[in-house]
């Protein structure tokens, strides 16, 4: 691509308008939909076939946890219907609770998006559609009026816009190294902060290990079945085995402080809902002593769903090394430990695990929590998008962003209300056990 004048990336976005009215951005093709469950079916190829009916009884609890496990679902939706061309690194999974806090390289707690799993260069309007309607499908569930929802999704996109103007102003060196100061102040976010102070590395010591019986100062995993396996024999050592190709794409570094640590112990985890039925390892190390653990996660990472819909998209070489590249794209500051290997034929992302973790809970959205959060989630947003696209074309076909997020409310309703309907479809299926209502 040859150099352009800031005004004429600002024009080219602002063209793009042709090819997509900023009012159109509220379209649902539901016509020419395929099966929810199809897709899922598809998506689910090649899992761990014992785990597949614990990932649809969670989905089957509720219609926003039904939608954090249905991101296939939606990027089929998506591509039904037109898209601006204008390219940022998405997060491909964009809802209110794949926004979290952890720990820095420097050690300071920090509150980012923080699940990478699909992202891919896509759209930047993907990621606002997706967070539209986890918008308004976490405002049903934390029991707000849909008037008060859609208002937190107008929020969210008119801070986005705000935001995108801004960084269009700003040199871009400054874009890259863009801190977002006022957002521990928020309720969630502060919650989610001080759930991140107490899991540090001795409280997962606690809540994942045990004494060995007969051997003092010694540990391993427990056992917390299905979510918590022990491995051992050939099986453990070929998980150890990955370590090898993983030490080679750390920075120096990462490396020698990696050296210092001796893996203890494997596992097997159950991790989130989407990702239910990937395989999902966990290493126990111990630094200097039993007091200094270390705990990596390497997780079995699946092509983006968005792939198949995107025409320059190519399949990526390793999948662990697409979500390591995409998190640090649009993360300001990514876990030191993140990186990639493989284990046979499949493709891993290693990184650390409940270091200094927190998300937030529904619960903390009730009053005016889920606008102020909402809020955060536009700024957020805008900076990776910033960060990996160009903020002057967004800004260019945003313009004040109000028939913008008028379409995107819109949709966000919308796409919530089919969301209800697919998880309805989901407990007729005979795919999972519905309770039944007593008298």
């Amino acid at each position: 691509m040859s150099w352009a004048t800031p005004e004429e990336r600002r024009n080219l976005g602002h063209s793009r308008r042709k090819q997509l009215g900023r009012q159109q951005n509220g379209q649902l093709n539901i016509k020419a939909r395929k099966s929810p469950l199809a897709l899922l079916d598809r998506a689910e190829r090649g899992r761990v076939p014992a785990l597949l009916k614990l990932k649809h009884q969670l989905m089957a609890q509720s219609p926003f946890v039904f939608f954090r496990g249905a991101a296939p679902i939606m990027a089929a939706d998506l591509a039904l219907v037109p898209n601006t061309g204008i390219e940022a690194q998405i997060c491909g999974d964009a809802h209110v609770r794949n926004l979290g806090a952890f720990a820095a390289p420097d050690g300071r707690l920090v509150f980012d998006i923080n699940d990478f799993d699909e992202t891919i260069r896509g759209p930047f309007e993907w990621d606002l559609k997706r967070m539209a309607a986890s918008i308004v499908l976490a405002g049903r569930e934390s029991r707000h009026k849909e008037a008060s929802a859609r208002d937190a999704v107008q929020h969210c996109i008119m801070r986005y816009t705000e935001q995108m103007r801004a960084f269009a102003r700003l040199p871009l060196l400054e874009v890259a190294r863009f801190q977002v100061h006022r957002i521990g102040n928020v309720v969630p976010v502060h919650s989610a902060l001080v759930k991140a102070e107490r899991a540090t590395p001795l409280h997962s010591l606690d809540l994942l290990t045990e004494p060995v019986p007969g051997k003092p100062g010694t540990r391993r995993f427990k056992e917390i079945k299905p979510n918590l396996t022990r491995i051992t024999g050939t099986q453990a050592e070929k998980i150890l085995n990955s370590l090898a190709p993983y030490r080679e794409v750390l920075e120096p570094q990462r490396q020698h402080l990696l050296s210092l640590y001796r893996p203890v112990d494997v596992a097997f985890k159950v991790v989130g809902t989407g990702s239910v039925g990937l395989r999902d390892y966990c290493i126990y190390f111990e630094g200097n002593g039993p007091n200094d653990p270390l705990f990596l996660q390497i997780k079995e990472e699946a092509p983006s769903a968005y792939t198949p819909y995107l025409q320059h998209a190519h399949p990526a070489n390793h999948n662990g090394q697409r979500v390591a590249t995409g998190q640090r794209a649009m993360q300001l500051q990514s876990d030191p430990f993140l990186g990639w290997t493989h284990i046979g034929s499949r493709q891993f992302l290693v990184r650390q695990l409940n270091d200094h973790k927190g998300s937030i809970d529904l619960t903390d959205l009730a009053g005016t929590g889920l606008t102020a959060f909402a809020e955060v989630c536009g700024e957020l947003l805008a900076r990776g998008h910033a960060r990996s696209g160009d903020p002057l074309v967004i800004s260019g076909y945003l313009g004040n962003g109000e028939a913008f997020a008028e379409a995107l409310t819109h949709f966000g309703s919308r796409y919530a209300d089919q969301t209800e309907k697919d998880w309805q479809t989901l407990r007729r299926s005979g795919k999972v056990e519905v309770p039944k209502r007593t008298r």
